[in-house]
């Protein structure tokens, strides 16, 4: 089973309000574990970036501008992504993002019905507790010291390994057991040695001499001794 594991940056909170993409990073599951692709691009929003955005993710308008548009990569993009469930934390958010960008250019928007919301999941798990991806890192052990500042990458595979936890998949079909009682033992292969005849380790006179002389220094030894 594929699923990417999905996040965006913007410029602001609302697509409405003329905001736009400034990166997209993407991590490809298949199993639920990381396959090592990824998708990521910086995306120029063709407008300025607002300050306190620029607090959150540290891309500036400079930054951005020598990067593409979204025009430029919606085909790379859509094709990364292909038909497979997303996963993302606040799925809301960067699908209304997403499909602004998509439908602007003329294709047909994503639904919500493909997306799993690891901030339910664990809202719904955890209820009460705090559901921040940097919470839900701590919670799981997840180490995420690199996350000085918020990146769509960085962040969809901080997200992959929470995810996995939240759904118990750290270690999927892994059943020592079942999988020793399944499985014959595989048969041993023969070692094919030559055979070698035994060497002679017969005495030589002046050893035999040696060993008689050697005995007559012995007192009382015990092979004289008589009916014991």
């Amino acid at each position: 089973m594929r699923e990417i594991v999905l996040d965006t940056e913007t410029t602001g909170l609302d697509p409405g309000s003329g905001h736009r993409i400034v990166e997209v990073g993407c991590v490809e599951l298949l199993d639920h574990m990381p396959t090592g692709r990824t998708y990521q691009k910086y995306i120029n929003p063709e407008r300025d970036v607002p300050l306190e955005s620029y607090n959150i993710h540290g891309l500036s308008e400079a930054f951005l501008a020598d990067h593409s548009v979204f025009a430029e990569i919606v085909e790379s993009f859509l094709e990364f992504i292909g038909d497979d469930p997303l996963v993302i934390h606040n799925a809301a958010f960067d699908i209304k993002f997403l499909n602004a960008e998509i439908e602007r250019l003329g294709f047909k928007p994503l639904p919500m019905s493909r997306t799993i919301d690891t901030l339910k999941i664990a809202r719904s798990r955890y209820p009460g507790a705090s559901a921040s991806l940097d919470e839900l890192c701590r919670r799981f052990g997840i180490d995420n010291t690199a996350r000085t500042s918020h990146g769509a990458l960085l962040d969809s595979e901080l997200l992959a390994a929470v995810y996995i936890d939240l759904i118990g998949a750290r270690e999927p079909g892994l059943d020592l057991a079942a999988q020793s009682s399944s499985q014959t033992e595989a048969p041993v292969a023969a070692i094919d040695r030559p055979v070698r005849p035994a060497r002679p380790h017969a005495p030589s006179d002046a050893e035999l001499a040696a060993h008689d002389a050697f005995l007559e220094k012995l007192k009382d030894p015990i092979w004289k001794r008589q009916g014991d």
